[in-house]
Order: structure tokens, then sequence, then C-alpha cells
């Protein structure tokens, strides 16, 4: 299996980006980073589209913000990739289109080895990742398959449309419903497998019709013993596994005496049931029969002569419940890549010691040379018995494989802008931390508020991990305790909440940064050392401080502000961390605001709800006279009692005790 060894120095692929999996600590001999980034540079849609591969499989198109807009499939990736980007198709395709091609920052694909693979495939990422633009299906059902019923003691054939653990033995996913009934239906006739689920009455009431033709050995009356009609099912699991020479070679001969007979109807039906055959003996890997867990890895080797740092490339399939629904790769440094072998056991210890999930089973190319010490390593994170299998046939040794040919494709066509993007990536994070002189700056959290006049106020969280958001761990807060607009306060709450959490070990929380990157300059800084001096954390905290113009100058740490240059990775990456904070604030903010836009003073005092609300209103008629009325009159409201009615009357006084402060 050629899943380890080198290859010659060939150039460039379209982006890979990973699906919210964490990533990899930058430490050790091996340096590795994730190859997603936001910054449009590292991508060139008109030059990635020339390294397009003339093969099948399917392509996902992102946005700006990584956001997956559409996936699709296609027979030929370079023929139909292109397609979208051609200036004489703009305006045929219809405003919507039109719109989502003009979203399109980048694109990535995964090459497959047949239409029927990357058929399902697509079927598998639209239904994990919902896509805004494809079509998606409310009732949820996916291809079918063959399922045939061993937990019985006389099995039968049928379609099933999810995969269930019932030792049941099923055959697919297929892409042609008509052929799997037609499969169905021949396997039946010819193998005698019964087409009910009668119960077995040995000597009861005559055979059915399905006997007396010659299409059934009649279990239920006892006309055929267990051992027999198992061995009739052996021959029917043998045709279904692939094996369909024999039954082509009998449908051939049947059209010929049919068309000779001129009974051109026959014909006709013995020529359908030989497609229907031919297409469910089609092999595909995309989706497994067992519903596991399980990834699979394998890496690629590039030795370029005269070159002293050697490059690798890990690609990791990721399959949830017996289904591909997405892939990762890794771009490698290492001093010594002469041992693929020993490089992938390196790869999975830091890739599996950082990432929360842990598979059941890992299919690797090879074996490693410690892979009894990583089993035990990975089986104590999971909590559960992991395995480590190199597959030697079948679907399995077929999904390596795959892993490796994807592999080579992107190491082979991707080198250069690899390099690039990790540079801007997990280079810049490492950059960062030797500027501030922190171990490590992998994780970075930046925060934000929004509000209009106090009105909503919101904080937002993002997270970047070597370089790139990490959008599963984006967090919002809605203002609880602080009324007006207080940014600095706001800020306190937040954070309070946040790292609260985190020592409580709340899910979602628990992971702390390596460096808390402010929205300012001194002041947020010193609201954050403040929040983690009362909670007994020690974490870095680092402004982003900006100019005038409201755009970032530098950065503030240990009292001082440092210089950074402004044409350089980390200005880049503090940039996109700033306002990926902004954008994530007022987005929130303004849901919160569309949501309110019909809004009432009468919102805001405890124990008013909107019957409440709407009771009031409809008594008094207005604002004014709701403030005007007394203890007795508002309990007399209803839906309205005493305790709401004394929440009303505090409100006001309040209310009007502060406008007299004020005056």
């Amino acid at each position: 299996m050629p899943a380890v060894f080198e290859i010659p120095e060939q150039r460039s692929s379209a982006r890979d980006s990973s699906h919210e999996k964490e990533p990899i600590s930058g430490t050790g001999k091996t340096k590795m980073s994730e190859t997603q980034t936001t910054d449009n540079k590292a991508f060139i849609i008109e030059e990635e589209l020339k390294k397009l591969p003339p093969a099948p499989g399917v392509y996902i198109m992102h946005d700006d913000h990584d956001e997956i807009l559409y996936v699709g499939k296609a027979v030929s990736l370079k023929n139909r990739v292109r397609q979208y980007f051609q200036k004489s198709q703009q305006g045929k395709r219809g405003p919507k289109i039109d719109y989502m091609i003009s979203r399109i920052d980048h694109f990535e694909y995964i090459v497959t080895d047949t239409e029927l693979e990357a058929l399902v495939l697509e079927n598998n990422l639209i239904k994990e990742h919902r896509p805004k633009y494809n079509t998606m299906l409310t009732d949820d059902k996916t291809y079918p398959y063959i399922k045939v019923t061993l937990n019985e003691i006389y099995p039968r054939i049928v379609i099933a449309r999810k995969l269930k653990k019932d030792n049941a033995r099923y055959f697919g996913p297929y892409s042609n419903a008509g052929a799997v009934r037609d499969t169905i239906d021949l396997a039946r006739k010819a193998f005698h497998i019964r087409p009910c689920d009668k119960a077995v009455e040995a000597g009861k009431t005559e055979a059915c019709l399905y006997y007396h033709i010659g299409q059934c050995g009649a279990p239920c009356r006892g006309l055929i013993s267990a051992e027999a009609y198992r061995e009739q099912v052996g021959k029917a699991l043998r045709f279904l596994d692939g094996h369909v020479e024999e039954v082509i070679a009998d449908l051939t001969d049947n059209m010929m005496k049919a068309a000779e007979a001129l009974d051109y109807e026959e014909a006709a039906r013995c020529r359908d049931l030989i497609e229907s055959v031919r297409q469910i003996g089609e092999k595909q890997k995309i989706t497994g029969t067992d519903g596991e867990d399980r990834d699979v890895l394998a890496v690629a080797v590039n030795h370029d002569p005269g070159v002293l740092e050697k490059d690798a490339v890990v690609q990791v399939f990721c399959v949830r419940d017996g289904k591909l629904i997405g892939r990762e790769h890794f771009y490698l440094n290492a001093e010594d890549c002469s041992s693929p072998a020993a490089l992938l056991s390196d790869f999975i210890v830091q890739y599996y010691g950082g990432t929360p999930f842990v598979p059941k089973e890992l299919l690797l190319p090879c074996e490693l040379p410690d892979s009894e010490l990583i089993a035990a390593y990975l089986t104590s994170r999971r909590g559960s018995k992991v395995t480590l299998r190199v597959p030697q046939k079948g679907m399995k040794e077929k999904l390596v494989e795959m892993a490796y040919e994807n592999a080579v494709t992107v190491l082979s066509r991707d080198r250069e802008r690899l390099k690039r993007e990790e540079s801007r990536t997990a280079g810049a994070a490492r950059k960062l931390a030797e500027l501030l002189g922190v171990p490590s700056a992998e994780r970075l959290e930046a925060y934000d508020i929004s509000n209009i006049s106090g009105y909503e106020s919101v904080g937002s969280m993002v997270v970047f991990e070597n370089g790139r958001p990490r959008k599963n761990d984006y967090r919002k807060f809605r203002i609880k305790s602080v009324i007006g607009p207080n940014d600095y306060a706001s800020l306190e709450e937040v954070l309070t909440r946040r790292f609260e959490r985190a020592l409580s070990g709340s899910e979602g929380f628990e992971r702390l940064p390596d460096v808390i990157m402010m929205d300012g300059g001194r002041g947020q800084v010193n609201i954050a050392l403040g929040v983690l001096d009362k909670l007994g954390l020690s974490i870095p905290v680092c402004g982003m401080v900006k100019d005038d113009f409201h755009h970032t100058r530098g950065l503030y740490y240990n009292n001082k502000e440092l210089a950074v240059d402004r044409s350089g990775d980390v200005f880049h990456m503090i940039t996109r961390l700033q306002d990926e904070a902004h954008r994530f604030a007022i987005e929130y903010h303004r849901l919160l605001r569309s949501k309110g836009q019909v809004r009432s003073i009468l919102d805001d005092i405890p124990d008013i709800g909107k019957e409440r609300r709407r009771a009031l209103m409809k008594h008094f008629g207005t604002i004014e006279a709701i403030r005007g009325a007394d203890l007795e009159t508002l309990k007399a409201v209803p839906s309205m009692n005493e305790k709401a009615a004394r929440s009303v009357l505090a409100f006001f006084r309040e209310k009007e005790g502060k406008k007299e402060t004020h005056l």
C-alpha cells in the first residue's frame, strides 16, 4: 500500500479547512499547523482554479468568515468548480446563485475514486453542515441500504434507510433506490429468500403463492430446514457482497434467448436487471455499515534535494457514526522525514493530546514503532479502549489509500501556500509569544462590548487557536448587572462570569487561554487583571491599543506599549482577532435589537412579563397613567398581584429619585 512513500516535488491545490477540532501544539521537533486561515492573500481563487484535478470528488465553498456556503459533487472537479467563476455564466444562474458566488472567499475539495462516492460524501456533508445554499431535505431521509436480517432464524432481504446496531448485515448506501428494489427482488427470486415476516408454524395451512411459483422455500410452514435456508442466504450474501459475475452471466444469457425468441419485453427486463446488479456491485467506501467513530490517517512526505527542511502533510479523515463527514490536513516541517511511521507517531501524540475527542479506532497506513504505548495513551485519554489498526484489504484499506491520495494532492500542489498560511497563523502565534515573553500564545481569547446608550448591552468572547478562529468556542454574554453604557463594568461582569464557569468546570468554559487579549489599553487590561486576581488566576493579559481612527496601533503589556510591525504576521493576526471580537459582539447586539424592536419601559420592571405588560397598557392606556396609579389600583388589574404591583411602584419611584438627583 502506497500510504507512506515519498513523492516527487510538484506544485500547489485548493484550500483545506478543519472541522472545528482542537489544533496541535506547535512545540517539539515537529512543527504543525492547520492550513486554514482567514487571510485572503493566502488563497487566490484564479491561481487555485488552475490546480484543480480532473477527478471526481466533492467541493466545499466558504465565505470570508469560513462559513460553509455550498457543498457540491463533481465528475471532474477541474471542470465543475471552474464553471462557478466564468464571467459568461453571470446573470444566467439567477440572482441567488450569483450572490452566493460573490460571497465565495475560498474553496476546498476532497478527491474520491468514483462519482458514486462523491454523491454519498456530498449527502453526508450536507446533512452534517447544513449549508445555506444547499437544498435541504426536511424529512431527514438518506440513501437506501440493503439489509439482510441475520438476527432472524430465517433471514429476509429488505430495504432500509438507517443503520442500526441490530446484528443485521447492511450493504450500501446506494444512490439509486430503484436499482436497490430491483436487486432485492432479484436476490429473493434467485436464492429463494422469503419476502414476508410470518411466524414459523410448521404443518399449518397451505404455503403461499411464492412457494408454488418456486420463489420461496416456505420456511413459515416448515418446508425447508434452517440449515438449508441459511445456505441460500450465504449465497445471497456473496451476491450482495459484489460477486455478481454468475448472476450477470445468467441474466445476459436469458436476455439473448428472449431477444432471439422476439420476446423484447422480457429482454428489456433482463437488460434493466443487469444494469441494476452492476450498480449494486459498485463499491463505495464513504459510508461504513458498522456505525463506528474512527479517524483515518495517512502521511505524504516530500524530499526536495538541496533543501534542509523536509515537508510532509498528514491527512485525517473524520468518520462519525460510520459516515465520512469531514477531513483535516496538517502541514509538518520536521528535521527528520526518513521514517514516516515515526513522523505519524509524533503527530498522533501531539494531535490527540490536545483534542477533546478521541475516536474508538484509528486506521493507519503502517505499523507504528511504539503502537502499544500510543494505544494505551489514547485509551487513557478516551476512557475506553482505542484500537490502532492497519487494514490490509476491504473498504477500510481503500479508505486509507484515499486519505493518502488526498495528502499527496495537498502536499504536491500546496507546499508554498501551506508555508505562507502556517506563517500567518501558527507562526504568528509563536511570534506573539516571543514578543510578549510568554511560554505560549496558542490559544487567545478576545472580549468586546456592544450596546446603544446602554440598551441591550452584550459581551462577546472569541477564540483564536494557532492563529485561526475556533468558532465552536465563541461565547455570547447578555449583560445582567450593569445599567447604562458602562463598558468597564460590563467587561468586568463578562470576565467574571467566564472564569467563574471555568473554575466550576462548566462545559465549554473549562479550557483557559494562554493570553487574554483586551480590546483597548490600560483601562481594559486593569479590569481583566482585577478579575483574575479576585479569582486567584494567573493569565497574561495584553491590550490591543487603537489609534485615533479606531485602527489597531500596538500592544499594551506589563504597563508599557509595545510597537508591532504593521506589515508583519503578528499585526495582521491581532487585527483579525480584534475585528472578529467586534463583529461577533455587534451581530449579537443586532439580533437582540431585532427581537426587541417593540419595547416598553415596563420590560425593565421585575415581575412584569408580556402578559402583565399587555394587561397594564390595556387598563391604563399610557405609561403616565401607570406611573400615577396607587397600589390598590395596580393590584386590581387582571393578572397582577401585590408583589407585581409593588415592583411597579418601586420602579417608578426609583426613576423619579434619579431624576431629582440629576436636577
